[in-house]
């Protein structure tokens, strides 16, 4: 995204560009109408990491902080907006999960 500058030219790479992550990305995941998280979480993961093993090292702990938090209960998945179903054993990688995507479920 451009950044317009009053001092003059902004030309600085982004701090948070994917080539600073190696085999790792950054993974936004925000749980829909939950009133304990107000903004998604962003997680550093592998690509190569498995959408059950993602949920179980990632977003389960994560959610877990709020008690009514049941594992089994997401649903409604969307992928940077639109909708999306998970498969366990695909990578984030297969399942077009990219650096600074955005996950959002409900429960």
């Amino acid at each position: 995204m451009p950044v317009r500058s009053l001092s003059g030219t902004y030309d600085y790479p982004s701090s948070s560009r994917q080539e600073l992550y190696g085999d790792d990305q950054l993974v936004s995941v925000h749980w829909e109408g939950n009133l304990t998280f107000g903004a998604p979480a962003c997680f550093r993961a592998p690509r190569a990491l498995p959408w059950s093993e993602f949920m179980a090292q990632f977003v389960d702990p994560w959610a877990a902080c709020d008690p009514d938090y049941d594992p089994s209960t997401p649903t409604g998945f969307r992928l940077d907006g639109d909708a999306f179903i998970p498969q366990p054993d695909k990578t984030l990688a297969d399942l077009g999960v990219g650096h600074k995507s955005l996950i959002c479920f409900r429960t």
